[in-house]
């Protein structure tokens, strides 16, 4: 290769040329503590094997790794345009940033936007449009809770989607519930368990009991009924979410890597420190649909009649029609599902899972309305939303397709200093949000960032309830799917009502009214 033999030459006539050079004037051999690092770094490259580029191109080929290092950054501060970042684009981000710190968060000069491009959404107003709800009164709450349930809970439109101590620092977790106890906003715990710092500042927890049964588990990994009930009846535990899968790794175990499992997380949620955990991809505690309804009134019973409900990614939808029927076979009915997509966020996924697994959101929270009101199950349970909520409008949308309340996690990072960074997966974040690194996570101020946090719910609830003031509602529970549009083409214009026809309730009790886009997993049920 010509770019060893000009590293051989050029070093060569370097050192030769110092060396020469030194015989009269020796002052210039200080300039081999500049050289002679270079000299070795490049013979190191040529003998080394690992890296192709930096064997055949020595010294220069390392420049290929720096600039590969950084180019997340490079693209996000000088490449992309404001439309255009992933997975949360420029726009999204900056609106994040402004609401958290209670600044100006109007755009000049019209939208950046293309209203002509397939998938472009918006919502209708109306020319009698209300007052802003939120003039009147206090935000609007979502009562959580069923017949069941001998504690219901008042939740916030919008709260912290799961995010567990372990995947976050120490002070991205007490920001985040410091900020929901400000805002009177819910805090789930994702999977990690609860830690001490979910408990400092009171804030209201959503405790999510996942397959490795973090805080209620036995040696072996199964689930322990006294350490369960020890933490359900905190009285900062207000809801428990049993996590079956989540949007960014839909059927697949969480990931905590190795070099985020101190010995202080290992130790809550009873695991070995040092060590990368993979949680199981199913639960052990059920088997099946009805197994399944006895273990969520089990949950409820333990924690002294707490909402209790579980989150899911839909996959194979026979599957969640099964729990239906099992909740009508068993008379037992989660409080609440909550719906994740899969676009759906997450600290660590493999890269085919994030991608090419899991149901979108849009589509998995009309399937779960639909299907529940077609068992006439949909009026006592719940429904909760979470991937990708960012803007009043995406709550809008939301519920509009059928969810009650949503939840979000990357928006929820931003406002307390997230910079999207991507480097969640590998204890370097820069912002001391996805880290256990003591030095970055001290840059981390927990006070400035609740209240940023606080800021940023109370903004975007505010911005929602403008949007239902605006389309002439009264209350969010007239949001209908006749009141978001669709552009599905350039002369195609579409409204949810026409991409998703609601179902009738009760219609999948009788043979004769099951609707043609559910008759086939009606017949798959006769088949097995």
């Amino acid at each position: 290769m010509k770019a060893r033999k000009y590293f051989i030459l050029i070093s060569t006539i370097t050192v030769v040329s110092i060396l020469l050079i030194a015989l009269v004037w020796p002052g210039i051999l200080w300039s081999f503590i500049l050289v002679a690092p270079l000299v070795l770094m490049g013979v190191f490259d040529m003998l080394q094997k690992n890296h192709t580029i930096r064997r055949n191109f020595p010294l220069i080929g390392r420049f290929r790794y720096v600039l590969e290092s950084v180019r997340p950054e490079i693209m996000q501060y000088f490449v992309e345009t404001d439309t255009e970042g992933r997975p949360l684009n420029r726009i999204l981000r900056s609106l994040i940033y402004r609401r958290a710190k209670k600044v100006n968060d109007t755009e000049p000069f019209g939208t950046q936007m293309n209203l002509y491009h397939s998938g472009y959404e918006w919502m209708e107003h109306s020319m009698y449009a209300k007052q802003n709800p939120q003039e009147i009164g206090k935000f609007p709450r979502l009562v959580i809770g069923g017949a069941d349930c001998k504690q219901p809970y008042s939740t916030s439109l919008l709260n912290i989607s799961a995010m567990s101590f372990g995947s976050l620092s120490t002070n991205a977790v007490m920001a985040l519930n410091k900020g929901a106890k400000m805002g009177n906003f819910a805090h789930n715990t994702g999977e990690g368990g609860i830690s001490p710092y979910h408990l400092k500042h009171g804030g209201d927890l959503i405790w999510q009991v996942g397959t490795g049964y973090f805080g209620c588990r036995n040696n072996d990994g199964t689930f322990n009924e006294e350490t369960y009930r020890d933490n359900a009846i905190r009285p900062e535990v207000k809801m428990i979410e049993i996590k079956l899968s989540q949007g960014a790794k839909p059927g697949h175990g969480g990931i905590l890597p190795a070099s985020k499992n101190t010995e202080e997380i290992a130790a809550i949620r009873h695991v070995e420190p040092g060590v990368a955990v993979h949680s199981p991809p199913s639960h052990s505690a059920f088997s099946d649909p009805i197994e399944f309804m006895y273990f969520i009134k089990k949950l409820r019973d333990l924690s002294g009649g707490k909402p209790v409900g579980f989150k899911l990614c839909i996959g194979r939808r026979q599957e969640f029609m099964d729990f239906c029927e099992a909740m009508i076979s068993t008379g037992i009915k989660p409080d609440f599902i909550t719906v994740d997509g899969g676009e759906g966020g997450t600290g660590a996924a493999p890269v085919e899972f994030s991608n090419s697994m899991g149901m979108p959101l849009r589509e998995g929270l009309v399937f779960v309305h639909d299907t529940l009101r077609g068992f006439n199950l949909r009026k006592d349970i719940k429904v909760i939303v979470a991937g990708k909520i960012i803007t009043g409008f995406h709550i809008a949308r939301a519920l509009a397709l059928g969810a009650d309340a949503c939840n979000s996690a990357r928006a929820m990072m931003l406002s307390i200093g997230c910079i999207q960074a991507l480097q969640c997966n590998n204890n370097t974040c820069p912002v001391g949000v996805a880290t256990q690194n003591k030095a970055l996570v001290r840059g981390l101020d927990v006070e400035d960032k609740s209240k940023r946090a606080h800021n940023y719910h109370d903004a975007t609830i505010h911005s929602f309830l403008e949007l239902i003031a605006a389309a002439g509602l009264d209350s969010p529970k007239d949001l209908r799917r006749e009141h978001i549009n669709k552009r599905a083409g350039m002369y195609n214009i579409l409204t949810y009502d026409e991409i998703y026809p609601t179902v009738e309730e009760g219609c999948l009790l009788e043979i004769e009214t099951i609707p043609d886009n559910y008759q086939k997993f009606f017949k798959l049920t006769r088949m097995r």
